[in-house]
């Protein structure tokens, strides 16, 4: 018995909550066709509106703390593996390396701690600000519906009253009625004209503990964050001057043909590989190289078999591999074995005259020997010479390793195409006066690494 009365009431409470939305819905819409009035109150309105306006600022600003926090969090774990990434390459012979790690440690738990205040002093006192808007939205709608039925049963009262046919019965139960709605709607209108204007003013306060709290964390983060940066610093200043001045902040400029102009050089040194017996000599090691610098001009040879200017001279200490014609397309004829004398001074009847300019050698910016008689031990084509100032780690097989303070003798490029802006082509003069030989020793280094000197 008691289940089915349960039931009945139930049934009996569905019927009534239909019956009152068929109500409310057909005083909505007398009150739009106007046949119906319409209790309005523009003070309560208003602040539906600014309701309805700090519920949706409430609710932008939360999106975009929260959106902070995850920015904060993922320059959490950015910096974090930076400073992982220091700690791996930070070599353990190296100083500082104990209170670098001491500072990535640090660095990290204040990270930590920026982030879990921020959650604990600004998205939980938001979640918090924003959790009373529901019910407060909820209390409004619930207000708006017994305004209706107040107006519903109000106009029922009076369309009663103005019957022509009075039934006293109906106008008191209608009168009970009315008396029931109104006191229910006013319970409502009471406590949500009081609420309403102070959460509207509490936005104020919220605001301005809410920013106040971001920009102090932030703060104190950041003169933390400095002071360990400022730690960083001095430990990395410190493995700086240990390692050598000014050897982390110089930098080449970036060859574009590296690579390519190491094939074209190994391509040309292969395809222009010279026959045996005219390999290019060079200065014996350990002896002092007289023959002077010479410069070679071919003309063409004269009527009557006369020679402008001095002819190659023929001398036991001139051997004749050490003079270079010009361009490098015409071999200079090797030394002369006993019984090719005759078959040598036929071929060389053939040939142009060859005009020889006969200088001193300059050696470290100073002639040697007055009479013309000079040292050769520089490079074929030397240009200046220049001084390492930085040590530089070669990065490809054409480059020179330079150690600050090495002296390289700079020499023009064999094909002027390959030289990349910034970059000279020269060989270590250590190198050169040990092997003498240019196509082991020579190499590309940057310019902006070294100083000319005399």
């Amino acid at each position: 018995m008691a289940e089915m009365g349960s039931k009945g009431v139930t049934a009996g409470k569905i019927a009534s909550n239909v019956q009152k939305k068929l109500t409310r819905a057909q005083e909505k819409v007398l009150q739009k066709l106007g046949k119906a009035d319409e209790t309005k109150d523009e003070q309560f309105e208003q602040c539906v509106q600014n309701f309805n306006k700090q519920l949706t600022e409430g609710t932008r600003l939360q999106k975009d703390l929260r959106t902070y926090l995850t920015s904060v969090k993922a320059m959490h774990e950015a910096s974090k593996k930076l400073n992982e990434c220091l700690q791996e390459v930070y070599e353990p012979d190296w100083p500082g390396r104990d209170e670098a790690n001491k500072i990535a440690e640090n660095n990290d738990l204040l990270w930590m701690d920026y982030h879990q205040k921020l959650v604990d002093q600004a998205l939980l006192t938001m979640d918090t600000y924003l959790g009373q808007f529901p019910d407060i939205k909820s209390r409004i709608a619930k207000r708006g519906r017994k305004l209706v039925d107040y107006d519903s049963a109000r106009h029922h009262y009076e369309s009663l009253q103005t019957a022509k046919k009075k039934d006293e019965a109906k106008i008191a139960k209608a009168e009970e009625e009315l008396i029931k709605a109104q006191k229910v709607f006013e319970e409502m209108n009471v406590d949500l004209q009081e609420e309403l204007p102070s959460l509207w003013n509490s936005r104020v306060g919220f605001y301005v503990n809410t920013f106040q709290s971001i920009a102090g964390l932030e703060e104190n983060f950041h003169k933390e964050m400095s002071k360990l940066n400022q730690n960083l610093n001095d430990v990395l200043v410190s493995l700086e001057k240990q390692h050598g001045s000014n050897t982390f902040t110089v930098k080449a400029q970036p060859r574009k043909k590296s690579k390519l102009f190491s094939r074209l050089r190994r391509k040309k040194n292969s395809d222009n590989a010279p026959a045996k017996g005219n390999k290019s000599p060079s200065p014996p090691d350990g002896s002092p190289a007289a023959t002077p610098e010479i410069r070679v001009n071919h003309e063409p040879e004269p009527a009557g078999g006369a020679t402008p200017g001095a002819t190659l001279p023929k001398s036991p200490s001139q051997p004749a591999e050490a003079s270079e014609v010009a361009g490098g397309t015409q071999p200079a004829a090797g030394a002369q074995e006993p019984g090719e004398t005759a078959a040598s001074e036929a071929a060389s009847s053939s040939l142009p005259a060859v005009v020889v300019e006969t200088f001193p050698a300059t050696v470290n910016g100073t002639v040697e020997g007055g009479s013309g008689a000079g040292r050769l031990d520089l490079p074929p084509g030397f240009m200046f010479k220049v001084q390492a100032q930085h040590d530089y780690t070669a990065t490809d097989t054409d480059e020179l390793q330079l150690k600050a303070g090495d002296v390289v003798l700079v020499i023009p490029f064999q094909n002027p195409e390959e030289q990349d802006e910034g970059w000279l082509m020269g060989v270590k003069e250590s190198d050169w006066n040990q092997h003498k030989e240019l196509e082991k020793c020579r190499g590309v280094f940057p310019e902006n690494f070294t100083e000319r000197v005399p």
